[in-house]
């Protein structure tokens, strides 16, 4: 055994010892007293987390998941290398508005890919499907024509054959026709988002009732926190089980209220980069569907000035919560605990990595000012 000793875990207080089998994976946790000295490698109060989990990422290397095409498949696989290189163990890959026939396409080709994985490539895990059951006068940068009454028929249209297939469904609930389409999302165990939405904090308090379980991208796209009408945000924030998804760039939510929101619900928030096909390329001018998207500074804008995401890597929207919040513990969870606990995992981050190779985990080191990660191995 070779131990690892005076290290930190996310969400986890106190300083740990971790036990290493011969194979180099986890064998054993256990929280040190205080003032304890004990044997192994003295890790310094570094931290040890699982990868990353991105639960809304739209594409990278210059492909959008929604137009995945069987000739993608090398270039998607390339970006599954970049993802793992950038700390991400697995994505639910995030397939926005489009027609029926482009969405059953790509969701064949994340089926074909997910028969590729190896060490050393980010994970897919079922594909999120953020519409086409959203309110118009919410719906952002997507596509109007492709948007849809919800309904079980037209949920049928899309993922039949795929059920077992998807992770996420982002959807507007105050919608006629929600209510049923959430009842069999939830039948077939899958997660239900409230996103781009007028709910109210009544209509979203009755959704939670019903079994959604996040909000995609809190404060974008839906009614923001306000002292006489709170709002899905307030309800997911006093409901308390409800994950609030977080695009944390310094964009899309000031820095002041993503950690408000952070401090207002800190086992709640969950990092997610939103992050566009330009991700891993330069920034400039870059298509996405018939329209042009510009990208400066990890923003992408359509040419309307209308906010579509970014092309930032997970992991630096934990060091720029880090910085904005002082606390690099809850950033750190935010992107890789509290994801797996939304998809059912173990709460503790203990129990998650008990048998993990320890070269698929995280170091983190510094300060919350100056937080930087590498592989633990």
């Amino acid at each position: 055994m070779r131990w690892l000793s005076n290290v930190r875990l996310p969400a986890c207080p106190g300083l740990w010892r971790l036990a290493l089998d011969g194979d180099g994976r986890i064998a054993n946790l256990e929280p040190l007293p205080e003032g304890t000295v004990a044997s192994g490698d003295d890790w310094g109060g570094d931290w040890l987390s699982p990868g990353g989990v991105d639960l809304q990422i739209n594409g990278g290397l210059g492909l959008a998941f929604p137009e995945l095409q069987a000739g993608d498949l090398p270039t998607l696989l390339e970006l599954l290398e970049l993802l793992w290189r950038d700390g991400v163990e697995a994505i639910a890959p995030t397939l926005v508005t489009c027609g029926v026939p482009e969405l059953r396409q790509a969701l064949a080709v994340l089926r074909q890919a997910r028969t590729e994985h190896r060490q050393g490539r980010c994970r897919l895990l079922g594909a999120h499907l953020e519409g086409p059951f959203l309110a118009p006068a919410r719906r952002g940068a997507h596509p109007s024509q492709h948007l849809a009454a919800p309904s079980l028929a037209a949920l049928e249209q899309r993922i039949g054959g795929f059920e077992g297939e998807i992770a996420l469904v982002t959807l507007a609930p105050e919608l006629p026709g929600a209510e049923a389409v959430i009842a069999e999302l939830r039948r077939q165990n899958i997660l239900v988002s409230l996103g781009h939405s007028e709910a109210n904090q009544d209509q979203a308090t009755q959704a939670f009732e019903q079994g959604v379980g996040m909000l995609t991208h809190a404060f974008n796209a839906m009614p923001g926190l306000h002292h006489r009408s709170p709002g899905p945000i307030a309800a997911a924030a006093l409901q308390g089980t409800v994950a609030l998804g977080l695009i944390a760039d310094g964009v899309h939510v000031a820095p002041a209220m993503a950690v408000l929101l952070q401090r207002l619900a800190p086992e709640q928030v969950v990092l997610v980069s939103d992050a566009l096909a330009p991700y891993g390329l330069a920034d400039g001018v870059h298509r996405w569907d018939e329209r042009a998207l510009i990208v400066e500074n990890g923003s992408c804008r359509l040419e309307d000035g209308t906010l579509a995401g970014v092309t930032l890597p997970l992991l630096e929207a934990v060091c720029r919560l880090a910085r904005w919040s002082g606390d690099a513990d809850g950033a750190i969870a935010a992107a890789t605990v509290l994801p797996r606990r939304v998809l059912g995992q173990a709460s503790a981050c203990s129990v998650q990595l008990r048998g993990l190779p320890l070269r698929d985990t995280l170091r983190w080191s510094g300060t919350a000012e100056r937080l930087h990660w590498r592989r633990a191995a």
